[in-house]
């Protein structure tokens, strides 16, 4: 199977098929350009990508692709990646994407999500990206966007087997939207910044992990010049 990069890391042995991890990080940390080089990664071991974008223009997120040595054209081309445009209805736009929500409002993506995506067949090869789940928020109210995450999203990926890493940002919502998340999913994955020696100093770390083996420790993270993230263990 593919593999999760960073992620997997810190395993004892790959992630289930089919399993929702939670991401919660803080705003300045390098959680949107781990997601990227987890994608990239995933694409590089023969798996195919559906990135649902809510925070950054698509094209931004093709270009950042691009630096990490991938052909986002050729990978589209063949349908290995899907880049799903949330974030340009958050502008009150419509997208000219192939993939894209029209609508934030959870009665409309209840109804799409129903009709068509719970009905889809297994997919374990596919993983679904979300890079910041967090912007629904802002266009609807806290109960039923998170009802909407349990209900449709996070069944939906176990429904069609497909492996799941869901960006949430830390200190914006109530403690029960962490809380009923964090008892949602299979495993979540901590980002924070932290400053040592005057230096800015990214970590991450995993938390919990409810079918495999796993290293706690906080990691610091290499950032390279093309903005490609490492794990230094």
């Amino acid at each position: 199977m593919p593999r999760i990069a960073l992620i997997e890391d810190l395993t004892k042995a790959p992630v289930p098929v089919g399993s929702n991890i939670l991401v919660e990080f803080p705003g300045a940390s390098q959680w949107y350009n781990v997601s990227l080089v987890i994608v990239a990664e995933w694409l590089r071991s023969g798996g195919r990508i559906s990135f649902n974008d809510f925070a950054q223009p698509p094209d931004d997120v093709r270009r950042r692709l691009g630096k990490l040595g991938l052909d986002v054209a050729e990978l589209e081309g063949a349908d290995q990646l899907r880049m799903f445009d949330w974030y340009t209805a958050s502008l009150g736009q419509r997208s000219k994407e192939k993939y894209r929500m029209d609508s934030l409002k959870v009665p409309d993506l209840s109804i799409r999500f129903s009709s068509e995506i719970m009905h889809e067949p297994p997919q374990p090869d596919w993983m679904r990206m979300a890079d910041n789940v967090s912007m629904l928020a802002r266009f609807n109210d806290e109960r039923s966007w998170v009802e909407f995450m349990l209900t449709r999203i996070l069944p939906g990926h176990r429904v069609r087997r497909s492996t799941a890493v869901v960006g949430c940002a830390k200190g914006v919502h109530s403690g029960w939207v962490y809380e009923q998340l964090e008892a949602a999913v299979d495993g979540i994955v901590d980002f924070k910044v932290d400053e040592l020696g005057g230096e800015v100093v990214n970590l991450m770390r995993i938390r919990s992990m409810r079918e495999v083996g796993f290293e706690s420790r906080w990691h610091p993270l290499k950032i390279g010049e093309n903005f490609e993230v490492t794990l230094e263990k």
